[in-house]
């Protein structure tokens, strides 16, 4: 297992051993003792899976603290365009974003931090992403950015005005909107 950072602060690729042969393969996808030796401390109590078809954009959602969420992102099926947006008002790299593709075939995983809204769109015909969290959902404490707010310019890999976008998402505001408590 090997970690990768990117150009946004805390924001980590996890990338597994993945060992191959005439069978198929076998990798671990998450061992709490392995990502410690790496530096990354976090104890999961929740995982969260969905299915969605080619154009859905979920996203961008948060939890404010107390019960922000970590997120360890991965794909089981398929292949999306996964993106996290620093929402941490006084980081250097605030209303950033960073945008990765993570499939079932490269098995890459994203380490999303507290103070980070988070979004996926599916570029295959269909998806299965799950997410690990190191706190429970809290409908009180969620909040949203609009995924098309022109200050981000976030390039999702698929064509807007044809996303399948809940009701809940589409009236989510823009950043300058949005009720970060990070």
């Amino acid at each position: 297992m090997t970690i990768e950072t990117t150009p946004i602060q805390d924001l980590l690729i996890i990338n597994p051993t993945v060992f191959e042969d005439a069978r198929g393969y076998f990798f671990e996808a998450y061992n709490q003792e392995k990502l410690a030796a790496l530096g990354v401390t976090i104890d999961f109590v929740q995982d969260n899976q969905s299915f969605s078809k080619r154009g859905t954009l979920r996203g961008l959602h948060y939890q404010n603290p107390p019960y922000a969420q970590t997120k360890l992102v991965r794909v089981l099926q398929g292949e999306i365009i996964d993106v996290a947006v620093d929402i941490r008002r006084a980081s250097p790299t605030y209303g950033q974003h960073f945008a990765i593709r993570l499939s079932a075939e490269n098995k890459k995983q994203l380490l999303i931090p507290h103070g980070f809204a988070h979004g996926f769109s599916v570029i295959s015909e269909t998806a299965v992403v799950l997410y690990k969290c190191d706190q429970f959902y809290n409908k009180a404490s969620e909040g949203g950015i609009r995924f098309d707010d022109p200050s981000l310019n976030i390039d999702w890999g698929i064509d807007l005005k044809d996303a399948i976008v809940s009701d809940k998402d589409l009236v989510l505001p823009g950043i300058d909107g949005c009720n970060s408590m990070f």
